[in-house]
């Protein structure tokens, strides 16, 4: 919702709930306060505020009170604005997708209802609150007692018990705060009200608020904390019932895991061993693409001693296609290490395992808690997302304090089956409370203590900040063969895809006769220069966009000391397909020489 023709003053006094004195470009100016709530603590003496000029030349007072900056922050404290900006946000069918019809101001028995909905075959009733009493960063209704309000919600229990749905939407006239609460201190008796609303059915949300000098708009979900479990109004409430709500997951979770959970290859004997490499394999990595693999994995390295031992080019090849190659190397690293310093036993103690190369808090806790029974947590991206949408979390979850604190509450209610609670948390995240596309809610065994689906807001959570976007490098590459042999390049051992091989590229999109003067610079004449098809690969931070040639020479002769100082060898089909791990950046191009990379062959088995 906008205002119009706002401007800035300063205010002096407020005499009565109706005006004030503010002083506007050096004189004293009578406004009109669209709030007449107390508001003692918003309007200070030389606050700041905010006064639309009125559209009624024959008005007593030329200007409305709108809004006023309190502690760098600005609070709108229209009273008729939640309502405005609430039926804005219904009309773009934020809360009910299916919204077909709304009427505002709706009489139902003794009461007015702000609105009336229909969404699908739903009948609702909805009463907006504004909030603009604040404390401590957590916001209190009412600021003074209210006998309506308690009228309203008593009149909401009684729509939900004849079968509407009813909600009470308290619009938080301002943005960053930390929690809702009934303002216990001034009437007990909503609190209580509120309480009894819940347990009817009765929805009760609130929802902070983007405010300008000229506008307000519906922004988030706030918390709602009903209870007072430490005294009025206390801070601490919400630590508590944040773990009270954790307190019940693990009961059914663990009850739908027995029932629910997939069969995987490294769930049949979950050794220290097959847990940890089947964990490595999983990080960025979709389950059905990492079963094939796995398989291979142990039956090229059945155990700790083979895999230390492996050379480095075979190791790459079992890894071929799976990508982030790093994972691999620290694999092999902390794999020697445990040959070295542990006999060849992978240590069972969390802390140990964080001092492993590769292995951070989820590995550590995947490994201790599966493998060896541990009562720690194993937190991913996927329980990230299912606490953040059960407890409404606002926090970004890719924060590392974000994932501490989360690991910290999950420490405090550990069941003993902690292997299975850590893999149910895992599997709910990737099989029900998904990652992309809706959550399958109607199947989720915590869904009756999912706050977000409470509220109707499960794809709004979790929040994430924004991802730097991708640089993007162009690149041709050069198919170069003769009769037998195709031309391939060592990557160098540090850097993206270290170590690996790959066709030999220009930087740039470069044209046919370009490419012949690079040949010529290497001592190469090409025969014949065929455009290949465009490809783009997508690595984490940066994408190739890429140009081929398939280039014929005369016969690479074996001499080409500078080409094999770059790195280059001469291989023919079949040990390329064998023995040199080719990345998948290169999966368009492997194709001209009939070969497969390791995600190809793998998904044929």
């Amino acid at each position: 919702m906008k205002y119009h023709n706002v401007e800035k003053g300063v205010f002096l006094e407020r005499p009565n709930r109706f005006i004030a004195y503010v002083e506007l470009a050096g004189r004293r100016e009578t406004v009109h306060v669209k709030n007449t709530g107390r508001c003692r603590e918003l309007l200070s003496e030389n606050a700041a505020v905010y006064l639309e000029k009125s559209g009624k030349p024959d008005r007593k007072t030329a200007y409305d009170l709108i809004a006023v900056e309190k502690n760098g922050r600005l609070i709108n404290m229209d009273s008729q604005a939640p309502n405005r900006a609430v039926e804005e946000w219904l009309l773009k069918k934020q809360l009910f997708p299916g919204l077909s019809f709304v009427r505002p101001e709706t009489k139902y028995k003794n009461s007015r209802f702000d609105f009336y909905l229909e969404a699908d075959d739903r009948k609702i009733f909805m009463e907006v609150k504004g909030v603009t009493l604040e404390q401590d960063n957590v916001v209190l209704f009412p600021d003074a007692p209210s006998e309506r309000a308690v009228k309203h919600v008593e009149e909401l229990i009684e729509a939900a018990r004849e079968g509407y749905e009813a909600y009470v939407i308290f619009v938080i006239q301002m943005q960053g705060v930390d929690y809702f609460t009934p303002n216990r201190s001034t009437q007990p008796l909503f609190a209580e009200t509120l309480l009894a609303a819940e347990k009817a059915g009765v929805h009760i949300l609130a929802y902070d608020c983007l405010v300008t000098a000229d506008s307000m708009e519906i922004h988030a979900p706030v918390r709602v904390e009903l209870q007072d479990v430490f005294g009025k109004n206390s801070i601490e409430t919400k630590t508590k019932l944040r773990k009270g709500c954790l307190e019940d997951i693990p009961k059914p979770l663990l009850k739908w895991y027995d029932s629910n959970k997939r069969v995987l290859p490294w769930r049949e004997n979950p050794t220290p061993y097959r847990v940890w490499v089947s964990e490595i394999m999983l990080q960025q990595t979709r389950v059905e693409a990492v079963k094939p693999y796995f398989d291979r994995f142990m039956t090229a390295l059945p155990d700790i001693r083979s895999l230390a031992a492996a050379p480095e080019d075979v190791l790459l090849k079992l890894w071929e296609g799976l990508g982030y190659y790093n994972r691999v190397r620290n694999l092999q690293k902390a794999a020697v290490r445990i040959v070295n310093e542990y006999a060849g036993v992978m240590p069972s103690q969390y802390e140990e395992l964080l001092t492993l190369s590769g292995i951070g808090s989820y590995t550590a806790g995947a490994i201790a808690s599966i493998a060896y029974g541990r009562r720690v947590p194993a937190v991913d991206g996927n329980v990230l997302r299912v606490l953040a949408r059960i407890l409404r979390l606002e926090e970004d979850i890719l924060l590392p304090a974000v994932k501490k604190k989360t690991e910290e509450a999950l420490l405090q209610i550990m069941p003993e089956r902690s292997g299975d609670f850590n893999q149910a948390m895992m599997e709910i995240g990737a099989t029900v409370c998904i990652p992309n596309g809706a959550p399958r809610c109607n199947c989720c065994p915590l869904a009756e203590l999912c706050l977000a689906r409470e509220a109707g807001v499960q794809m709004e959570y979790p929040k994430k900040g924004a991802k730097k976007p991708r640089s993007i490098e162009e690149k041709t590459v050069l198919v170069i063969q003769d009769e037998n042999r195709t031309a391939l390049r060592k990557r160098p051992p540090k850097g993206l895809l270290a170590g690996l091989y790959e066709f030999p590229s220009m930087e740039g999109h470069r044209s046919a006769d370009e490419v012949k003067a690079w040949l010529q610079e290497r001592g190469l004449k090409a025969l014949r220069i065929t455009p290949l098809r465009e490809s783009c690969h997508i690595f984490t931070h940066k994408e190739w966009h890429m140009w081929g040639y398939m280039i014929r020479v005369d016969e690479f002769a074996s001499d080409k000391a500078a080409l094999l100082k770059e790195g280059w060898i001469f291989a023919e089909a079949a040990d390329t397909e064998e023995k040199y791990p080719v990345p998948s950046a290169f999966a368009a191009y492997t194709g001209y020489l009939n070969i497969k990379l390791g995600n190809e062959k793998y998904r044929e088995v």
